[in-house]
């Protein structure tokens, strides 16, 4: 599981790190809002651990800019104020938990496994990118006709349409969407996504599965 951890002090920012690594997620670290930002654009994460109080940017005002750009990955928030007002402003911009620092690093751990689990559970029913709807509970999609999917086939589209613009490896697919299972290999990533661009084709899509065997793969829209 990948996080990003978004802490402006630095000292803590590593203990938190240190902490997560320890237990197995890849951590991935910014020091402020924009930092976190430019990340995002280029990358995906499982949880998002930010920080309230952070110079050029806070973390209230970066959550509403990923909220904004339709991205539903969950949100910790970290503050050290315990006003309710904060927690409130922070819930309403998208937040989905808070911590009040100082707080112990199995909380923070604890939380994190709690978001992975929940954002697993509660993933969207359907979903539209270009012309495609995907309907991940009838496991169907949908342009100028439908076509169903298979189990994998609508988990591998969904973490693409979720993630339009962004780019993956081979490896980071097996990861998320086989759990790195050791008798799973990046051939079956690439027959998956072959089977995927042959359904896409025949409902006359307008996105595309870029890409090669082996290497990376991008969803975008023609």
């Amino acid at each position: 599981m990948k996080v990003l951890l978004v802490e402006d002090e630095k000292d803590l920012s590593r203990a938190e790190s240190t902490i997560l690594t320890t237990v197995g997620y890849d951590v991935s670290v910014a020091y402020d809002g924009i930092e976190a930002l430019e990340y995002l654009e280029k990358n995906d994460c499982d949880v998002i651990i930010m920080d309230i109080m952070m110079p050029r940017m806070n973390g209230i005002e970066a959550l509403k800019v990923i909220r904004e750009r339709g991205d539903f990955t969950p949100v910790i928030l970290l503050t050290a104020k315990s006003e309710t007002d904060d927690k409130v402003i922070g819930l309403d911009a998208g937040a989905d938990d808070y911590l009040t620092k100082p707080f112990a690093m199995k909380e923070l751990v604890a939380r994190v496994k709690s978001m992975t689990r929940r954002n697993e559970a509660y993933s969207p029913k359907n979903l539209k990118v270009g012309s495609v709807t995907l309907n991940t509970e009838k496991q169907e999609i949908t342009s100028e006709n439908s076509i169903s999917l298979t189990f994998k086939e609508t988990k591998l589209l969904e973490f693409l349409m979720m993630n339009e613009g962004k780019e993956f490896s081979t490896e980071r697919l097996l990861e998320h969407l086989w759990k790195n299972d050791e008798s799973v290999s990046g051939d079956v990533v690439w027959v998956c996504v072959s089977f995927l661009r042959n359904k896409l084709s025949s409902i006359n899509a307008d996105i595309e599965i870029l890409g090669e065997k082996g290497g990376s793969y991008i969803l975008s829209v023609r």
